[in-house]
């Protein structure tokens, strides 16, 4: 599943980032005008079809969503491509934690503990967290 996940992280951040761009061109658009916003205004055709952009780029970024829903993985951060999936460990409900330019899911974290909370899921895995490690390699 990670590499459909992968395609629609892409895709939502690189057209979340489209959009914030939009947006600031909006903002510099109506300052450029003075504020106004009437149909007169030599801006008036430029700051509708940026709009109109946002809009459709909008609902793109709502259907990349939906599908990250459907997957049952939930997006925690648009800009750094950040998404967290639901998984048992120990007993317990946890998140596994990927960020886009990862290439496997490597950490994970406690349902309350966020980003700075990850672990690596490979911390321990040799060795199990009660054994040592005897330097031989073997690990069990």
């Amino acid at each position: 599943m990670l590499p459909l996940v992968q395609r629609i992280v892409a895709d939502i951040t690189r057209l979340f980032a489209e959009i914030h761009d939009r947006r600031e061109r909006v903002n510099q658009i109506r300052a450029a005008s003075g504020g106004q916003r009437n149909e007169e205004s030599v801006y008036s055709e430029e700051l509708r079809q940026v709009e109109q952009e946002i809009e459709k780029e909008a609902t793109r970024l709502d259907g990349f969503l939906a599908e990250l829903r459907e997957l049952g993985v939930e997006l925690k951060d648009p800009v750094h491509g950040l998404v967290d999936f639901r998984a048992r460990m120990d007993d317990r409900d946890v998140y596994l934690c990927w960020k886009l330019g990862e290439e496997e899911i490597g950490h994970w974290h406690e349902i309350d503990a966020g980003f700075s909370g990850r672990q690596s899921l490979l911390e321990n895995s040799a060795t199990g967290p009660d054994d040592s490690d005897n330097g031989d390699g073997a690990g069990c």
